[in-house]
């Protein structure tokens, strides 16, 4: 495989390294960045690990700090601190890089067309870069800082990233080899407490799995718009499309082109809803990925509820066709 920095793959590197924010690359804290992986680990995750204190931070440790009564401070307290054991992982792994990692497919340039798009086989993930940084559920500026400019991306090189391996990678049979390796890939977890609900809170910006009184796990949601709000109300999850193609229909959607006409866009990470939809049994409505991990919480949606593609494939594990949505102010 081609020798590439980190500062020169693709699009995405080239930008970082010759176009870096005016203060550069971001400052991490790394106590922050610990708890966040630790947050991650227990379930209550800030979207994209960066190691930056930040309003998603916030809103993962109360949410944390809630699911184990302690007091909802927000802040990373001494009692919360010894809640995450951070002596349970450390923040970081330092692995080699191997062909399997670094595999395709990419897609580089992805049309800007619905058109275009449903021309190709797979959406896949711009560049190696954008792939690690969704398998270590951070970005791809998170992982130059961590390491360094020069840090090639090639087979035997040690990179340093995020410490969210899981601890098992033995995924119901039931599931598709495909899906199998897609939610290996993104690390998630094979061991998943079953939810018996899930709740939307449009005002806080979360969605969370509960069973009985116990809040099993918390994820920054993007949620709705103005013009196409959260459909408030109680719901039944349908099912769950591992890998799912994605219909463009201008005639449900309130920004398309009505003249345009129907397209099909093929799976991969970069697809318009990410790796997994769960279907719910609002017509047209459901809970799915992202291609943009970073915009979520950030940005809107047409009405359904979009999560890191990490997050989504994690709930898939949590949920079940029957299983309640309710989705509140």
């Amino acid at each position: 495989m081609k020798r590439l920095a980190w500062a020169a793959i693709l699009l995405g590197g080239a930008a970082l390294a010759q176009a870096p924010a005016p203060q550069g690359l971001p400052a991490i804290d790394r106590n922050v960045l610990h708890a966040q992986v630790l947050l991650d680990r227990h379930g209550f995750t800030v979207g994209v690990i960066d190691g930056r204190d930040s309003p998603a931070f916030a809103k993962a440790l109360r949410g944390f700090q809630s699911a184990r009564d302690l007091p909802v401070t927000g802040k990373l307290d001494p009692a919360t601190v010894r809640a995450l054991n951070p002596n349970m992982r450390p923040a970081t792994v330092t692995l080699t890089l191997s062909d399997r990692a670094l595999a395709g497919p990419y897609t580089n340039p992805i049309p800007k067309e619905y058109a275009d798009q449903a021309k190709l086989t797979v959406i896949g993930y711009r560049s190696p870069l954008e792939k690690l940084a969704e398998m270590f559920h951070t970005t791809p500026a998170t992982l130059v800082a961590l390491n360094s400019r020069e840090t090639m991306l090639s087979p035997g090189t040690r990179v340093v990233f995020p410490n969210v391996l899981p601890a098992s990678r033995s995924y119901a049979e039931t599931w598709s080899p495909e899906y199998r390796q897609t939610l290996a890939n993104l690390n998630v977890d094979a061991n998943q407490q079953q939810a018996d609900r899930v709740v939307v809170d449009k005002s806080e910006g979360w969605l969370r799995a509960y069973a009985g009184d116990r809040i099993l796990a918390q994820f920054p949601a993007t949620m709705g718009s103005s013009h196409d709000p959260l459909p408030i109300g109680k719901w039944t999850i349908q099912g769950v499309a591992p890998n799912p193609d994605w219909q463009y229909n201008p005639a449900i959607l309130r920004h398309a082109d009505k003249s345009d006409s129907k397209e099909i866009v093929p799976p991969g990470p970069n697809n318009p809803v990410g790796v997994v939809w769960i279907d719910l049994s609002k017509e047209h409505y459901g809970i799915h990925g992202t291609p943009e991990p970073e915009n979520i919480g950030k940005t809107e949606s047409n009405g359904c509820i979009r999560l890191t593609n990490w997050d989504a494939a994690r709930l898939s594990l949590m949920v079940k066709p029957g299983t309640p949505a309710i989705f509140q102010p």
